[in-house]
């Protein structure tokens, strides 16, 4: 099989290096520039990267990666989008190579660390699909772009021995997302995942009205079946009313997001943190103790960070305090610790219980 490498950059400088030697094993590299004014192009060429250089106005991702993509020969069986910031582990060809059938696979389903800590152990990981034969596909969308196949060919192969690491660059701004999200909407309203993530970003700006309208237009929509996505939206609606002040309609969408998606963790959570600001301990233990009886992590990008770190151990120790029963409230800061044992907060707290146990 002939594997390639592929995608857009601008002013990666700082990237192109690990980029390079993470894809080093692929038979060619192929990158498409949309204009960066640092060393970004000098240093790809210095490597032997196949490089063109194109901006693109008006800006969109898809019609970028689609320019990328069209950059690579026709002879290749296997196209990788793999992004500046993000690296391929070790061992990735081999492990590609045992699951990809020739001439029958035309998309690869992997493991996608999306977000690491800073000891690089997975925080939130779920399975990506970008990597994809080299015909019948074409990306979509102005921005959170996908991979759309242009017959109903599609047979995907599954590996988790192929992983694909996230480093972003925080610094990089987000400010054209909301625009070009509201452009994928126009487009195709009745697309549910960019209605979704429209809403979700308008929630993000603080816009708690037009986000609330949004997702729930998501949840309306035909198409707006998975519910991992649509628990997230009763979820994200739920914290747009506590952001209004309008408590009892963010109780009941949380309480609508746990029935949507019982067997996620997420609903629990975040209701037991709301039950916490209000100071309803009883309730915190109960929710909290409900999350934890779910241990199945879902592979998908619909993971929160607060369902599976400290914060459940940590919202218990709260509320058994409050509640006078210290022992627990010990036992429950000391799970929290072993999690994240370098938060001045929790020790502090530790502290403060111990005081209390006899």
């Amino acid at each position: 099989m002939k594997i390639c490498v592929y995608t857009i950059a601008l002013n990666e400088e700082q990237f192109v290096e690990r980029w390079i030697e993470s894809a080093k094993d692929a038979d060619a590299l192929y990158v498409l520039d949309t204009g960066s004014s640092d060393n970004t192009v000098n240093l790809l060429k210095k490597y032997g990267v196949n490089v063109q250089i194109q901006k693109i106005l008006p800006w969109r991702f898809d019609v970028a990666r689609n320019k990328a993509l069209e950059m690579i020969p026709k002879d290749f069986d296997v196209c990788i989008s793999l992004d500046m910031d993000e690296v391929l582990l070790p061992d990735w060809r081999e492990a590609l190579e045992r699951v990809w059938q020739k001439d029958i696979t035309t998309r690869l389903r992997y493991i996608y660390n999306w977000r690491l800590s800073d000891d690089n152990k997975p925080i939130v990981s779920f399975y990506c699909d970008k990597i994809h034969s080299r015909f019948g596909y074409k990306w979509t969308h102005p921005v959170h772009e996908v991979l759309t196949r242009q017959d109903d060919k599609e047979k995907f192969a599954l590996s988790d021995d192929v992983i694909i690491n996230h480093y972003p660059d925080n610094n990089k701004s987000r400010g054209s997302y909301l625009p070009l999200l509201e452009m994928s909407v126009l487009e195709d309203p009745q697309d549910d995942r960019n209605m979704h993530y429209l809403g979700r970003e308008y929630m993000y700006y603080g816009k708690w009205k037009q986000a609330i309208e949004t997702l729930k237009k998501h949840l309306s929509l035909e198409r707006a079946t998975w519910k991992d996505e649509r628990a997230a939206s009763m979820r994200f609606i739920g914290r747009c009313y506590k952001n209004l002040g309008n408590i009892e309609e963010a109780y009941s969408w949380f309480d609508k997001a746990i029935k949507e998606a019982p067997y996620l963790r997420d609903g629990y959570i975040e209701k037991a943190l709301l039950d916490y600001e209000n100071k309803n301990y009883i309730s915190v233990v109960k929710e909290v103790l409900e999350a934890l009886t779910i241990n199945n992590k879902s592979n998908s990008y619909i993971n929160e960070t607060f369902s599976f770190n400290e914060t459940p151990y940590d919202l218990l120790s709260i509320a058994f305090y409050y509640l006078d029963m210290y022992d627990l409230s010990l036992l429950f800061i000391n799970k929290a610790l072993e999690i994240n044992p370098n938060d001045d907060r929790l020790k502090n707290n530790k502290k403060i219980i111990e005081e209390k146990v006899v």
